[in-house]
């Protein structure tokens, strides 16, 4: 019943709710006062008067250790009421989630010594003296004090958690699950350790002071609560294991489940609840390893990338308009191979084939969008969107052929033809059949292009669309306009080749927009580091060692050349990059030039 009680004053009371919970939950310590004072008639003899007066001097105590408390609290609920008014920001949201869940145990930790040294220490004394005890009776009412002290803070930290669920419920309904369980908290394990020992020694210094003649706190009492709680220790470990152990399990099971590993299960050694949400979690986890080995055949006959991206959500059904290069790759004279080699030796060239090829364009960022007999459709620009998606197929291209045309791996030959444009890219099929594909003129254009390449005697043929889109580095040579079979109109098209190095190293993708400017600041470390250059004086003499070190300079270009194009506002650069030789400076009236350089 309480729960429902507490999310409907959380409804009622708005952004008013946490500080007017932890008020009213706060003024239980009056109660636990009076109390803790009235067992204390059991076993010293007083009048009523000396009573009353301890028991105002005591409740006026614990009036200021409350307020206290709540001065001290209630600034860190300053972000659970922002969040509960409307502030529902992403960092908003991660202050009022952490105050909310950090908010028992920052009571119990910070703030247990204000009940302590305000109302035990200050309270025990007032009742030594107000009940005409002797001083030495004063160790024994601060024995049965923090009794009571222990019992209100573990009701404080169950209270003051039960109260702030609604809370943390409404966040969470409101954000993406979380991911971690956030401020540490009392573990389970304490809590049985502490609550229910706790709870044995509060039973057994009640029935002790109901028993008691009035001779005081006596060592017999003492020792009465001591064998009470040594013998409550025993069961609360006994029963905590019970609890724990299944929970053990589960956390092992949960962690392994979030490492990807589908194997695990979750032993079933109790017939409770546990028991049930073990067996419930087995089957979660069945249904999990099925899901993946379907996404692992999923992956096995799609590209991964497009098997991530379908999976995810976000495609949308009706197929999207993207910007893409095409390749497309065809053996030469498979006909003539096909006919003298048994099917088992067919298909496993051709794998060879496949297996050595499909790496080379992932590595350049594309995709195989089908492998059509002994060739295959490549698209570079979908799903991912990449800026560069003409310099990547190209590129590719050129790496294809000079592994399998000039290499020793396979008997094959192949020819590979490129083309840049729109496409639309969708699921196609029908009948309960899809497929992710592309489709659109782009994607003829670029198969004519690669029967081009029989035609022409060349490994790598590009269109002029192609070739429009790329970046510095790659060679064009025109080859002029050629009719195409299927195509109703003549095409324009190009040889590519890549000057020195005929391919990329792995994670050296090519940038989106050509290096603009080697500034001097950053490149002297490096220059220092690789070739002893030191000095500006000696620029002259670091830009010839460079130009002597081609391999140095495309290194350096490629991973700095993002943030050499940040810096090419900078006019006094402008200075320092004319003296380099065999350099052509742009107007340097105009600091916004991004290709200030020229190789």
């Amino acid at each position: 019943m309480a729960l429902p009680l507490l999310n409907w004053l959380y409804r009622r009371l708005g952004r008013h709710y946490p500080g007017v919970f932890l008020t009213v939950e706060l003024q239980s310590a009056f109660i636990i006062v009076a109390g803790t004072l009235g067992l204390f008639t059991f076993f010293y003899e007083a009048s009523a008067a000396d009573y009353l007066r301890t028991l105002a001097v005591v409740e006026g105590l614990t009036v200021l250790g409350v307020w206290v408390t709540l001065a001290r609290t209630y600034p860190r609920l300053t972000s659970i009421r922002e969040w509960i008014a409307g502030e529902r920001g992403a960092d908003s949201t991660a202050r009022a989630w952490t105050a909310a869940v950090g908010l028992p145990l920052h009571l119990l930790r910070n703030d247990v010594k204000i009940p302590l040294f305000v109302v035990v220490l200050p309270g025990c004394a007032a009742a030594t003296g107000f009940l005409h005890l002797e001083w030495f009776n004063f160790f024994p009412l601060v024995a049965g004090s923090l009794v009571a002290l222990g019992y209100s803070g573990i009701l404080h930290y169950l209270l003051v958690e039960s109260g702030m669920r609604p809370v943390l419920v409404d966040i969470n309904q409101s954000v993406t699950p979380r991911l971690e369980a956030g401020p540490p908290a009392i573990s389970l394990r304490v809590r049985l350790l502490t609550a229910l020992p706790a709870i044995n020694v509060i039973t057994a210094f009640i029935v002790a002071a109901l028993t008691s003649n009035g001779g005081g706190i006596s060592v017999t009492v003492l020792l009465a609560v001591a064998v009470g709680s040594a013998i409550s220790l025993e069961l609360s470990v006994l029963l905590s294991k019970s609890i724990l152990r299944p929970v053990a399990d589960l956390q092992r099971a949960a962690e392994a489940l979030a490492r990807g590993d589908y194997d695990v299960a979750v032993p079933v050694t109790t017939g409770d609840e546990l028991g049930e949400l073990a067996a419930t979690l087995n089957q979660a986890i069945q249904g999990l390893r099925e899901r993946e080995q379907i996404r692992e055949a999923f992956g096995t006959y799609l590209d991964k990338d497009v098997a991530r991206f379908i999976l995810s959500g976000n495609f949308p059904e009706e197929g999207v308009e993207v910007d893409v290069s095409v390749l497309f790759f065809d053996v030469r004279d498979f006909t003539t191979f096909a006919a003298t080699a048994n099917a088992k030796e067919v298909v496993a060239e051709v794998n060879r084939l496949f297996g050595l090829t499909v790496p080379i364009i992932s590595r350049h960022g594309g995709h195989v969008d089908k492998f059509v007999g002994d060739g295959l459709i490549a698209v570079f620009g979908a799903p991912e969107n990449y800026p560069d998606h003409a310099d990547r197929g190209v590129r590719a291209a050129c790496e294809l052929a000079a592994k399998v045309n000039e290499g020793d791996e396979t008997p094959f030959r192949i020819g590979i033809g490129v083309n840049s444009g729109p496409v639309v890219a969708g699921s196609i099929g029908g009948a309960g059949r899809l497929n992710f594909s592309i489709i659109g003129d782009a994607v003829n254009v670029a198969a004519r292009v690669e029967a081009a390449t029989r035609e022409l005697g060349h490994d790598v043929l590009i269109t002029a669309e192609t070739a429009r889109r790329l970046g510095p580095g790659i060679e064009v040579e025109p080859c002029g306009e050629h009719e195409l079979k299927g195509i109703d109109r003549p095409v324009e098209l190009a040889l590519a080749r890549i000057p020195a190095a005929g391919a990329l190293r792995p994670g050296e993708e090519p940038l989106a927009r050509p290096c603009a400017v080697i500034f001097w600041p950053l490149l002297e470390p490096l220059l220092v580091h690789s070739v002893g250059f030191r000095g500006e004086d000696d620029l002259a003499a670091g830009a010839e060692i460079l130009q002597s070190r081609q391999s140095d300079l495309a290194y350096l270009r490629t991973r700095l050349g993002e943030q050499l194009d940040r810096y090419i506002q900078r006019r006094d650069l402008f200075g320092i990059a004319r003296n380099i030789p065999g350099v052509e400076m742009a107007d340097d009236t105009d600091p916004q030039a991004s290709d200030v350089l020229a190789e």
